[in-house]
């Protein structure tokens, strides 16, 4: 596998968006669900919109590379 080098917002907020799911999935029913929601949609945004997508390394393999290891850190 190709090695990726992230920055390190892109990397923190994918991070953040498997944390805020993981806590939604959890438990959907608890208090500040909407709160959840609105902070995935808005981790979305800011993972899906970042430059990094539109340079050269910003490949399919690239998004999936960073999705590994925002997982990974997130079950850390």
């Amino acid at each position: 596998m190709d090695e990726h080098t992230f920055p390190r917002d892109l990397l923190e907020d994918q991070t953040a968006w498997y944390v805020t799911y993981w806590e939604l999935a959890a438990n959907p029913s608890a208090l500040g669900t909407a709160a959840r929601r609105q902070r995935l949609l808005r981790l979305s945004r800011l993972v899906a919109g970042h430059p990094y997508w539109q340079s050269p390394a910003g490949t399919p393999a690239a998004r999936m590379a960073l999705k590994e290891l925002a997982r990974a850190g997130a079950q850390s």
